[in-house]
């Protein structure tokens, strides 16, 4: 057991086909023992049907504070947003 704990961010996908969710965070001193305890803390009712843990050290964000200058560089770029698609003829939705 090491002296300082990692912090562990966990994933639960809660039926098969959904996309994992985000649900809390945790302190273990490995990837094995964060999964136990993701297991013991957030899935005490069967709610999931995969953990993901992840260490919080190795997640790269960006910043809410970024935000105007990491995402406008994006609006000069309308064709990728779907609105700029014909929808072909009979069909109702992508």
């Amino acid at each position: 057991m090491t002296d300082e704990l990692q912090l562990y961010e966990v994933f639960i996908r809660s039926r098969r086909g959904l996309d994992h969710k985000h649900v809390g965070s945790l302190h273990a001193d490995d990837p094995q023992q964060a999964l136990e305890y993701a297991r013991d803390v957030y899935t005490r009712r069967s709610e999931g049907v995969s953990i993901w843990v992840v260490a919080s050290r190795d997640i790269t964000a960006s910043q809410e504070s970024d935000c105007e200058s990491f995402y406008d560089p994006l609006d000069d770029k309308p064709y990728r947003h779907a609105s700029m698609y014909q929808m072909p003829e009979g069909v109702d939705s992508l």
